[in-house]
């Protein structure tokens, strides 16, 4: 058996490194991105970069900043949350193990992505820094609370720590300042967890505090499973946060992996990840705002109205639903991070805008994302070309490390990023 599967690996790799190249004048980032043919193919395109030591070494950051780790030897590092008195929340897990694969291809995919990750087992927990003098060293490090059920998204409102872990927002009472939570979970609502083929659950609190919204993956790539299984997924909900009552406000919005609330207008934002299987430059991820009661072409159609022939039955009504999402990221960059800077930020051109943490690609053979990006807005919109913010997490092949979520602090003036395969979380300062 494990011959036949290093074989069939093998032949999968072979066949995967005959898929097209990506075409470097094509422009995939903003808000008209350049959406090429589509190239389905029965294998597709696969380079994965297996893990590789830092040795010494950290990301590179623009001139004028420095980034240190801040911690390390995590479990699994995925979202953070930086609380009113500057202590910093790390979730560390992983989930989704109960999702059936659905063809042979998705067997092999799971292996060989497999090389690319991390030996260490989630923590499912939640670990509490804190760097009260901000000279870049915790001085305290505990775990705040563990044994749950892969947490993702984080938020503290009102006396309370709420947790998206993937089959409930569960919430703990709590205050900044406690190094230990002793209380048990307390659920707010069970969230969709059938599958779980992404089972990440992202979580942002409104501007005032009253309402939660999580956002909530498909099942599939493109709805292969069947539809009954995408009940309430690839959907971002919107949550009283005392009662629990749940409303849709956004549809066919295929992997909302992060959300955050933009500071100047106070509107809800997401990244999202995208489909797979169209070829190297197809589907772009995005940068959205959330809009309430739009529909975002997931499964039938991306980028608007752009038709994705592999889906049956095809609804023509839905496409004509279907409105395009604010800013391309690039295709395949796998953006799992955002936060918006806040209070000036870093002043300059990194004063108003977004981080975008970008965990990076699987299937194509040049490689994208890896790194963490910053999108100028203006008035609260996106107004400029991303900048490259930290990157060098690929060297000689290998994947030193892979963002995931990014924080902003902007007491202390600083962007933390939490990375998933060197188990770090670093801190990026200006001067």
């Amino acid at each position: 058996m494990i011959r036949t599967l290093l074989a069939t690996t093998a032949l999968v790799l072979s066949l995967a490194a005959c898929g097209s190249p990506s075409d470097p004048k094509l422009n995939q980032t903003g808000p008209r991105p350049d959406l090429p043919g589509q190239d389905q193919t029965l294998i597709p395109p696969i380079k994965i970069s297996p893990p590789g030591p830092w040795n010494g070494e950290t990301p590179t950051v623009p001139a004028g900043f420095t980034v240190t780790a801040f911690a390390s030897d995590l479990k699994i590092p995925r979202q953070m949350l930086v609380l009113p008195n500057g202590d910093v929340l790390v979730a560390e897990g992983s989930g989704g193990a109960d999702a059936p694969k659905m063809r042979p291809k998705d067997v092999i995919a799971g292996v060989i992505k497999a090389r690319g990750k991390s030996k260490v087992k989630g923590g499912n927990r939640i670990t509490l820094l804190r760097d009260a003098n901000n000279d870049g060293t915790p001085e305290v490090r505990t775990v705040l609370v563990e044994n749950l059920n892969a947490p993702y998204g984080l938020a503290y409102v009102d006396g309370f720590l709420y947790v998206a872990e993937q089959d409930a927002l569960v919430r703990f009472p709590f205050q900044p300042g406690q190094t230990g939570i002793a209380a048990p979970a307390q659920q707010v609502t069970a969230l969709p967890s059938q599958i779980n083929h992404h089972w990440t659950k992202s979580l942002a609190a409104s501007a005032d505090g009253r309402l939660l919204y999580v956002g909530i993956g498909s099942n599939s790539n493109v709805g292969e499973r069947g539809m009954a299984v995408e009940q309430d997924r690839a959907v971002v909900w919107e949550i009283d946060r005392l009662t629990g009552a749940h409303r849709t406000i956004a549809e066919g919005i295929r992997n909302p992996t992060a959300l955050a609330i933009e500071p100047t207008t106070n509107l809800l934002w997401s990244v999202v990840n995208e489909r797979d299987e169209l070829g190297p430059q197809l589907v772009p991820d995005y940068l959205t705002q959330v809009r309430d009661g739009a529909f975002y072409g997931w499964p039938y159609s991306y980028w608007g109205k752009t038709l994705d022939p592999r889906v049956h039955p095809q609804k023509p009504e839905m496409v004509a639903r279907a409105i395009a999402p604010d800013y391309a990221l690039g295709s395949h960059v796998a953006a799992l991070g955002l936060d918006f800077a806040r209070d000036g930020g870093f002043g300059g051109r990194f004063a108003t805008g977004a981080f975008v943490g970008m965990h990076g690609s699987w299937n194509r053979q040049d490689p994208s994302g890896y790194k963490v990006v910053f999108i100028p807005f203006a008035n609260g919109r996106p107004a400029g070309a991303p900048v490259d913010f930290a990157t060098g997490f690929l060297k000689d092949g290998n994947a030193r490390g892979r963002p995931v979520g990014v924080a902003f602090d902007p007491a202390k003036r600083v962007l933390l990023v939490a990375d998933d395969v060197s188990n770090t979380v670093w801190r990026i300062a200006s001067g």
